[in-house]
């Protein structure tokens, strides 16, 4: 969910809490009406909603429905039956759209939420049909998401390009080095079109001689757009993303939209989002009905290979200043406790102390207590202090996995373009700015108070007065920046995986 977020749509639920409403016939003097005509349309074409006709049989629906406007025999009984098929077939489609065909769990994403409010598709499309009013119902049914309108038409757009001519052709091989401006390269007329046709080089660019100038800039956009070093350099990673078609794009989109529908609502006044592929978290606020974006910043997630940051949501509850580090059994055993063996110095070097089980603190090294660390007697923690692995400040929203928000002492990596560095948790580039919104309202956390806990080397926790939703999210295909669409790496695999669930769904019906 990134950049915007959900926000219910009341209107969308008048009338719609009960099933009691009769559901007229699509059919008119023995005919399709129009609302059966404007509902076949709708199914047949569910791809611009980024969904899969084949999921509502539409294709055998319509010619059910043409084949009965020819065959009066037994108009009353045939009518019946494609009158509950058609209705079945819309109702899917609006959950669907509305709600999503996936419930998160299935990938092992955790949102918890208060329920939703009734959606109930039958009474919509009932109360609609009753009210003349088919055609708004559909388009209230689509989420209220500021980016999904919008990633909708641009996939809309790509899906329209087809396998332009530009991707006809193959993209000759580069020097090994990589096409650096002012190379020479015989693929330069090809570069541009496909450049031109993603929108990154202007129409009446001229193509240049040798790679430079405009060509160069529109590469630089493509980049920034694509999640890559802004080099302009023509390497393996860009010429990966510029071998990708539109059409594979717009399945990427379709994907995210799927993503979009079953995203937790803005249930509170504040949330804050972080979107892992992008490494960028975001705060929002409520202002009436509106949305507005009031922090953003970079962020370092978890090691794509091991150390996966999860996907859910909690409410954030406590803030810890000057926070201790409790060491993880794991990293203990597989990164600290080695240390120590080789280097002793380490121990003294970056404040560490041991933990009893009793809770006393042994603050000298020794084999014993490694040992009694190693067995799980005892665990290991650092003491805060500017080597602290947590830096300042400790954003804590409690959940079965650990995963926190905190600073960092390393805070040069937040200049890398992929940053996925952690072992799960989430280091946050900009920390006192974002204690300020969590703490907002609050008049005894002014900013220069908030700073000095943040320097004072004790450790302190204090309680919200109000929880804050804190969303950990996954989404590939982002617009922002003035409606441009932007595209990051599927570090996780997680794309393939809904993929993959949202193909045994449809198989499943």
């Amino acid at each position: 969910m990134v950049p915007g977020v959900n926000v219910a749509n009341p209107d969308l639920f008048e009338g719609a809490q009960s099933s009691d409403a009769p559901m007229p016939s699509w059919f008119e003097r023995g005919r399709p009406g129009a609302d059966a005509l404007l509902a076949l349309q709708t199914l047949a074409d569910a791809k611009a909603q980024g969904l899969n006709p084949q999921d509502y049989h539409v294709a055998e629906i319509s010619q059910a429905f043409q084949q009965a406007a020819h065959n009066r025999a037994e108009p009353a009984m045939i009518a019946g039956r494609l009158d509950d098929q058609l209705t079945e077939a819309l109702v899917r489609y609006l959950r669907d759209l509305h709600q999503g065909r996936l419930n998160p769990d299935v990938l092992q994403h955790h949102f918890n939420v208060p329920p939703p409010a009734t959606f109930d598709p039958r009474s919509i499309i009932a109360n609609a049909r009753i009210a003349g009013d088919l055609a708004q119902a559909l388009n209230d049914a689509m989420p209220k998401v500021p980016m999904y309108e919008p990633l909708r038409a641009i996939m809309n757009a790509y899906r329209a390009m087809g396998l332009p001519p530009a991707w006809q052709r193959a993209l000759p091989a580069l020097p090994a080095r990589g096409l650096k401006p002012g190379d020479a390269y015989t693929g330069l007329a090809t570069l541009a079109a496909r450049l031109r046709a993603l929108g990154d080089l202007p129409s009446s660019a001229i193509i240049p001689a040798l790679y430079e100038g405009e060509l160069v800039d529109a590469v630089q956009r493509f980049q920034i757009r694509h999640g890559l070093d802004r080099d302009g350099v023509i390497g393996p990673m860009t010429v990966a993303q510029l071998e990708v078609t539109p059409a594979q794009r717009a399945k990427q989109m379709a994907l995210t939209l799927e993503r979009l529908r079953w995203t937790p609502l803005l249930y509170g006044q504040r949330m804050i989002v972080v979107n892992i592929p992008e490494f960028v978290l975001r705060a929002y606020e409520t202002q009436g009905n509106r949305v507005e974006l009031d922090l953003e910043m970079r962020v370092i997630v978890g090691r794509a290979l091991d150390t996966r940051t999860p996907i859910f949501l909690e409410d954030m509850r406590f803030i810890e200043f000057s926070p201790y580090w409790n060491v993880p059994r794991s990293i203990a055993r597989g990164e600290t406790l080695p240390k120590l063996r080789r280097d002793p110095g380490y121990f003294a070097q970056q404040g560490f102390e041991f933990v009893t089980q009793d809770g006393k603190i042994v603050s000298s090294l020794s084999s014993e207590a490694i040992d009694k660390v190693q067995r799980g007697d005892w665990r290991i923690r650092q003491r805060p202090g500017p080597r602290n692995a947590l830096g300042d400040i400790k954003f804590i929203f409690p959940n079965d996995q650990n995963i926190y928000l905190h600073h960092t002492p390393a805070p040069e990596l937040f200049s890398r373009v992929r940053r996925d560095f952690s072992h799960g948790c989430i280091r946050i580039e900009s920390p006192a700015q974002l204690a300020l919104f969590v703490l907002h309202g609050n008049p005894q956390w002014p900013e220069n108070r908030i700073e000095e806990a943040m320097k004072g080397g004790q450790s302190r926790t204090i309680r919200l007065e109000q929880p804050i939703p804190v969303l950990i999210a996954y989404s590939t295909a982002v617009v922002k920046n003035g409606g441009k669409v932007y595209f990051y790496p599927d570090i996780y695999q997680q794309d393939a995986r809904l993929e993959r669930a949202l193909r045994n769904v449809g198989l499943a019906h």
